[in-house]
């Protein structure tokens, strides 16, 4: 930074976008190739890149944050809008899957029964399973907000307990959601409740295991030193997208857990 007179980041080139768009596109033609034809190589291939690349980029970006300083004030202000238009957009993405949802359930057509749940589907129990993802999700909300806390403070203990409790928080529920899923009596195959069921769940599952890797880089660069209570723009964007995913869970608990039940 003592080379540049100015306070804006200038990206240098980088492979990772590329290597990562390649990796992709191997992993997902490579399910493809495993549905068809049973061989999962190029789909592994495929995930082998993506991770590898995700290892090496997460790690430029940190260096470039934590060691070489060029996210400066500016730079953290426009990675902030970045992170809230990011958030937006899922929240759009998130809102095709309700609509689809109240469309078939507020008028179900003949071939359903006129009902909803549709005629022979067994709908799931709201305060089972459901309720307790739910408690143990809420529950992760509070951990990552007294992890910030903690940070804003400067009581590196606490900070760590609290962000490492998010995370058994996080791994639970996905294990809950597996298991909710290995029993349900239905499937993704039957008719648009199950897709509807599957598709939003599903989605928001995945929201779940990214934002678990998310917290987990956090609980890394706060373990190493990596965030002050003034420079951890990090860790915020990891808590916005957390919270971003209890609020959908909220509305799929009330929406299709509970009401289409």
């Amino acid at each position: 930074m003592a080379y540049q007179a100015h306070m804006y980041h200038m990206v240098d080139p980088s492979p990772w976008p590329l290597v990562g768009a390649l990796g992709a596109l191997m992993m997902t033609s490579g399910l493809a190739v495993w549905f068809h034809f049973h061989s999962m190589a190029v789909m592994t291939a495929g995930l082998v890149v993506v991770l590898l690349t995700m290892l090496q980029w997460w790690r430029d970006i940190v260096r470039e944050g934590t060691y070489m300083g060029y996210h400066t004030p500016p730079v953290q202000k426009g990675l902030r809008y970045g992170m809230v238009l990011f958030i937006t957009s899922e929240v759009f993405f998130f809102l095709g899957f309700f609509w689809a949802f109240y469309h078939a359930s507020l008028a179900p057509t003949p071939e359903l029964g006129g009902v909803w749940p549709p005629t022979g589907v067994s709908a799931l129990d709201p305060f089972e399973v459901p309720l307790l993802n739910t408690a143990v999700l809420l529950a992760s909300g509070v951990t990552v907000t007294w992890a910030h806390h903690s940070l804003m403070d400067g009581n590196r203990t606490e900070g760590i307990s609290s962000l490492a409790l998010t995370l058994l928080l996080g791994f639970y529920f996905t294990f809950l959601q597996a298991l909710e899923y290995y029993e349900a009596p239905f499937t993704i195959a039957d008719g648009v409740y199950g897709s509807t069921f599957f598709v939003a769940t599903g989605f928001h599952g995945l929201h779940v295991i990214i934002g678990s890797l998310f917290l987990a880089v956090c609980l890394f660069r706060q373990v190493f030193h990596h965030f002050t209570s003034g420079h951890h723009f990090g860790f915020e964007a990891a808590a916005w997208y957390w919270h971003f995913v209890d609020v959908v869970w909220l509305f799929l608990y009330v929406s299709i857990y509970w009401w289409g039940a």
